[in-house]
């Protein structure tokens, strides 16, 4: 019997959809992330975040490191950035019923690509 992945145990894209929603929903208000998205189509935003935040849970969808790293090259994110997107990620699952050893899992994943996101 193969293990269930956090993606189907949360729902899969329906639910991930949900979070993303609700994770810019609070990076935009945010002083410091927020002006990140000022010239952005957040509808190609949502779906591109849904497919990373959905291969962070184990998902179908997958960027492989030059694509990251490509995505952000023109932006200066910082370490501080980044650590705040931590810290909303973690807040948005929380919010969304993971349970927080889902959440290290998740906030681990995401930590493996810093060094593809922060110039």
């Amino acid at each position: 019997m193969t293990e269930q992945t956090l993606f189907e145990k949360y729902g899969g894209f329906s639910k991930v959809s949900k979070v993303v929603l609700a994770f810019y929903d609070a990076l935009l208000d945010s002083d410091e992330i927020g002006p990140f998205f000022d010239d952005v189509d957040m509808s190609k935003m949502v779906d591109h975040q849904t497919k990373f935040i959905a291969s962070l849970l184990g998902g179908p969808a997958a960027y492989t490191d030059n694509q990251l790293r490509q995505l952000h090259a023109h932006l200066d994110i910082s370490d501080l950035h980044f650590d705040e997107l931590k810290v909303v990620l973690s807040g948005t699952l929380q919010d969304h019923g993971f349970a927080p050893n889902d959440i290290e899992a998740v906030l681990g994943a995401f930590e493996t690509r810093r060094n593809l996101i922060v110039s």
